[in-house]
């Protein structure tokens, strides 16, 4: 009887079973899903039961290319000897089906399903494969004369003295396949001797049998012209009756079938389970023989599981194995693109199908029926969550987490989420045990990586020599991405079952191996980011992302970090970096546990960056609260500190906290570090907001490109209401960006350009907005998009049916929700000028009303006297903003009522 996973014997889990003392929980396997696997099994049975019924059909051919084989690979535990067990009975009882499985829509020939089980522990060699073929062909109810001759001729001359009954009987296939084999055989080779008028008992004349078979088949005698019509059966009962032979008579046994009558014909369906068992790359002798079965009867077909694909389209094998090449194996010849989890076979007859994962539902549903009481769930849909998340959606976790499960109830307490919260030690025995020792080391190397490639996977390892991260990177826990910047990663579970469990193998890694293995990936990857040949964003944001964690969890110095840590920032483009959390492992662990939070320089510089990418999602108060601590815990060396202050700075100012805000800009500028332009450009923003707009425009005439001074001028020009002069800076400050590369910059700039512009020419706006939006497509700058929603307003000002209060309220809650206070006054603004174009003097009240409640300190004061502009209202005497207007008040009045009398004549003029 076949080893199984778990313990799961005839539909029962028999370990869950006699885990628990309560005989009021019910205990079955429960099989999840599979039904893709199952449709790419009856539909290529499909395709077989078509060819071998098609007139030009010939069994004998042993040119023609070879289709009757599908493989299901996948890593150990995803469920692969449980699917074959479940194809098996579903072939042959359809009671046995799976309700989620659909009927197959074959007729003819009655399928006949043959599970044999590979693996070592079931003690399987290629002689019981054959005999448990035969055997299982018994129920046919008559002898295969020329298969069962050269089998009993073997069997007499490799064991002479055993009875073929007496082995039978001993090694349980006999119990399996009841008695009717020998008794078949035994007629056969009667029915032989008769015909060849051979006198005595079959046992005795087995070797004159053979003999006069071949002398009358080569003499063609009319007595055996049934026999005749197998072209090669003299030929093999000529030959030394050894395991090749045996190998090469499966051909018999399909002539033999090809010979049985329409009304009992069967095809067999040849289920080949743990497959990678029967040995390794360089020893293939098992496997060659088990492949010139595969290829002697094309008219069974075969079911293939197993860890790895099958590598007989390889035409480097040749020499090997018998077969090889995509000529002879079309449909397991590699895809183009890696193979896709669950699918089936596809256009071209791929036959090689890799078993994907269990999605949430599945593993969900798995946990809630494995272990019932009065048919509701035992484990509580808590603890179920906590388990799907840590398996990753492999069956193997789930099975042991179940017995975890149990474990912990015998204690005498219901079992909690925090004690499913971890990864199982017998993942790393099923993952490295058919693994040489070098791809073991490359393994555990690459678990450190969330993706690599051949070439970063030996540096990791330390090795000179890529032959055994290639081998690696052929195994089915490891994925591929064709898009990712490395190709490779591991499968969730068994990377982190690797990095977290108890490993006890005799060759685990120490502490101090994990930090070398760190340190040389580390150096790695800042070798991948200094070569300037393939320099880019992808690069980068991989390199930062992978070196972010491993400096961090392994208390490495910054080095190229710093560097990688500038480019990133200076893009503007905020990809989320944030490595996950530490992991905790049980010892020996790759680096001690330390304080929470803000241990090291590499703490202190993810969570700087990730404050910035966060501030995208993020109220701008937790940005501050971040940062802040980020400067106060003095990890970070002064240039990336500067970097922690500035974009501090940055935040206090949206939030309306101009003097923090200002103290930290001047820090930063005074420091004279890489931020000291922008710093300066910040203190230009600042005297802007406070009405000081002389002074922001002395600064900007000496920031240049670094302190996008264009953009400062665009920011000073739109508040005097000289929007030609300002939509002019903009694009500037666009095509400046544009030059140097940076996408951030030039999105924030275009966005810009279109609020300047729709305040002119609404259809002009509408297209530069396009291009706004085209811009900000792959950008996380949540600043910016509001600026184009608050600009779409602008565009839209004066309409009658343009929702423009309702869009309002939508930006406003946006503004709150990102903590970004200065887009409110913009928004109370554009609502101002849409209001004075209706003269809607009630509506224009309430906008100035809420510009006063939104002013705190001299920020934006001057937004209330430029609505004030805009309705030809006076400025309100209690309430001076002591703006600094670079041409007096007067004329910026005069620019703003002409843009509200210019609008009201557009909108008269299309109403």
């Amino acid at each position: 009887m076949p080893l199984v996973l778990g313990g799961v014997v005839g539909g029962r889990d028999l370990r869950a079973l006699f885990g628990s003392n309560d005989r009021g929980i019910h205990v079955e396997e429960h099989f999840t899903n599979r039904q893709e696997q199952w449709e790419a099994v009856t539909g290529a049975l499909l395709d077989h039961l078509s060819t071998v019924r098609a007139p030009d059909f010939d069994v004998e051919d042993l040119e023609a290319p070879r289709d009757n084989v599908l493989v299901f690979h996948g890593v150990g535990g995803i469920g692969k000897s449980t699917l074959s067990r479940k194809v098996e009975a579903a072939l042959a009882h359809s009671e046995h089906r799976p309700a989620q499985w659909g009927a197959p829509g074959w007729a003819g020939p009655r399928v006949l399903p043959v599970r044999i089980d590979l693996a070592r522990s079931a003690g399987t060699d290629f002689e019981r494969v054959v005999l448990t073929l035969r055997l299982a062909l018994a129920e046919l109810g008559r002898p295969l004369p020329a298969f069962d001759l050269a089998l009993r001729r073997y069997w007499d001359h490799v064991h002479p003295g055993e009875p073929l009954e007496e082995f039978l009987r001993r090694g349980g296939l006999g119990r399996r396949f009841g008695k009717a084999v020998p008794q078949q055989m035994q007629s056969a080779l009667a029915d032989i001797a008769q015909a060849l008028l051979l006198p005595g008992t079959v046992g005795a004349v087995v070797g004159q049998v053979t003999g006069a078979l071949v002398r009358a088949l080569r003499d063609r005698r009319a007595s055996v012209r049934a026999l005749a019509g197998c072209a090669r059966l003299a030929d093999l009962l000529e030959a030394e009756p050894d395991l090749d032979a045996l190998a090469y008579s499966t051909h018999l046994l399909a002539w033999e079938l090809a010979r049985v009558p329409t009304a009992k014909a069967v095809v067999p369906v040849i289920l080949l389970d743990t497959f990678e068992d029967v040995g390794d790359r360089v020893h293939r002798d098992l496997e060659r023989l088990l492949q010139r079965v595969v290829w002697l009867m094309p008219n069974a077909f075969f079911v293939i599981t197993g860890r790895s694909r099958l590598q007989w389209a390889d035409e480097a094998l040749h020499g090997q194995l018998d077969w090889t090449g995509p000529t002879a194996w079309p449909g397991l010849a590699a895809p183009d693109g890696p193979p896709a989890a669950n699918a089936g076979p596809g256009p071209h007859g791929e036959r090689q199908i890799l078993v994907g994962d269990f999605s949430a539902e599945d593993c969900d549903d798995y946990l809630a029926r494995r272990l019932t009481r009065d048919g509701r769930p035992v484990i509580g849909p808590d603890v179920r969550a906590v388990i799907t998340a840590r398996s990753h959606g492999l069956p193997l976790h789930l099975d042991l987490a179940v017995q975890r499960f149990l474990a912990v109830r015998r204690t005498g307490r219901h079992p909690r989420p925090a004690d499913l919260d971890l990864d199982f030690p017998a993942l790393i025995v099923r993952t490295l045990r058919d693994l040489t020792p070098d791809e073991r080391h490359v393994l555990r190397s690459v678990s450190l990586l969330d993706n690599f490639d051949v070439a970063l996977a030996s540096r990791t390892a330390g090795m000179t020599y890529e032959s055994a991260a290639l081998r690696l990177v052929e195994r089915p826990f490891v994925r591929s991405d064709p898009h990712a910047e490395w190709p490779y990663h591991l499968h969730g579970v068994i990377r982190s079952t690797l990095r977290t469990a108890g490993d006890r193998a005799d060759d685990r890694w120490s502490a101090r191996d994990w930090t070398h293995a760190a340190a040389r990936a580390f150096e790695a990857i800042g070798e991948r980011w200094a070569d300037t040949s393939a320099r880019h964003r992808s690069r980068l944001v991989t390199c930062l992302r992978q070196g972010l964690r491993l400096a961090r969890d392994f208390d490495l110095e910054l080095g190229w970090l710093a560097e990688a840590a500038w480019s990133y920032v200076g893009d503007s483009v905020w990809e989320p970096l944030d490595p996950p959390a530490p992991a905790e492992p049980d010892p020996p662990a790759p680096a001690e546990p330390g304080p929470p939070a803000l241990r090291t320089a590499a703490d202190a510089l993810v969570e700087t960056l990730s404050a910035l990418a966060r501030r995208q999602h993020e109220h701008r108060e937790r940005t501050v609260a971040r940062l802040g601590a980020v400067v106060e815990s003095g990890l970070l060396p002064p240039e990336l500190r500067d970097m922690a202050v500035y974009y501090r700075a940055k935040a206090q100012r949206d939030l309306g906290r101009s003097a923090d805000s200002r103290r930290g800009m001047r820090l930063v500028a005074e420091g004279g570090g890489r931020l000291a332009p922008a710093a300066r450009r910040g203190l230009a923003h600042l005297a802007r907001l406070a009405g000081d707009f002389p002074t922001a425009l002395r600064t900007a005439d000496t920031l240049g490109w670094a302190g996008r001074h264009h953009r400062i001028l665009g920011d000073v020009w739109w508040v005097h209401g000289d929007m030609a002069r300002a939509a002019a800076a903009y694009e500037a400050a666009r095509d400046e960006a544009e030059q140097h590369a940076v996408a951030g910059e030039r999105a924030t700039a275009q966005a810009h350009r279109a609020f300047t512009l729709a305040f002119t020419d609404p259809a002009v706006a509408h297209d530069e907005l396009d291009l706004a939006h085209q811009l900000l497509v792959g950008l996380d700058l949540r600043a910016t998009r509001l600026t184009a929603h608050i600009a779409a307003l602008v565009r839209d000002a004066g309409g009658a049916a343009a929702g423009i209060e309702d869009r309002a309220r939508v930006l406003r809650a946006e503004a709150d929700v990102a903590g970004i206070t200065a887009a409110r006054p913009a928004v109370e603004l554009a609502l101002g000028f849409h209001h004075a174009v209706l003269a809607d003097r009630d509506r224009l009240d309430a906008s100035l009303a809420r510009l006063r409640d939104l002013v705190r300190g001299d920020a934006y004061a001057y937004y209330g006297d430029i609505v004030c502009f805009m309705a030809g209202r006076p400025l309100p005497a209690d309430r001076p903003s002591g703006t600094r207007w670079l041409d007096g008040p007067d004329t910026t009045r005069a620019r703003w009522q002409a843009l509200v009398t210019a609008r009201r004549t557009l909108r008269s003029g299309t109403a």
